[in-house]
């Protein structure tokens, strides 16, 4: 039961549904049903952030992830509206291949990975996914190539250089 929705929330964040999955327990008196949801919550600025909840119910399970979520939130360093450099992110089998694009590509990228650089902010962007399509997976590959991304900023200024200097 995969579904994606987003909601527009009044703190300036938007929060996504990656993926709601019905769990059942059988115990003695029959099936005790549980829920679990993946929730994406950025604020379409660089800041993006997912948790994962499960509860009895489904509201309370996405109302936990998304709290996890804030929670979590980290800065990704964008290069207008795209990302600065080629990377690869990697969780268990689950590899991202995120590329910078040019202007008015969009973003070409499935699922999860959709998800993610809508709610960052990333309009621009080429992505391939490789080995794992679990969508939870999917997610922490995602964060763990834009967590590994240089800021260009933060690397002149340990080098004592300006930016120009770096990319003449």
């Amino acid at each position: 039961m995969e579904k994606s929705k987003e909601r527009e929330v009044k703190d300036g964040y938007m929060e996504k549904l990656v993926k709601l999955n019905r769990v059942s327990k059988v115990v003695k008196g029959g099936k005790r049903l549980s829920y679990s949801a993946l929730v994406v919550v950025g604020y379409g600025d660089g800041r993006v952030g997912y948790g994962f909840g499960k509860a009895n119910d489904v509201t309370e399970a996405i109302r936990k992830a998304t709290e996890k979520a804030k929670a979590g939130i980290v800065t990704i360093p964008l290069k207008g509206n795209t990302i600065p450099h080629d990377i690869i992110g990697n969780f268990k089998s689950a590899s991202i291949v995120l590329k910078p694009a040019v202007p008015g590509t969009g973003v070409i990228a499935g699922g999860a990975v959709r998800l993610v650089c809508d709610a960052c902010g990333i309009k621009d962007i080429i992505s391939k996914s490789l080995g794992s399509r679990n969508s939870i997976n999917m997610v922490k590959a995602t964060f763990d190539g834009l967590t590994n991304l240089f800021d260009a900023g933060k690397i002149a200024k340990n080098r004592g250089k300006s930016l120009k200097e770096m990319w003449s």
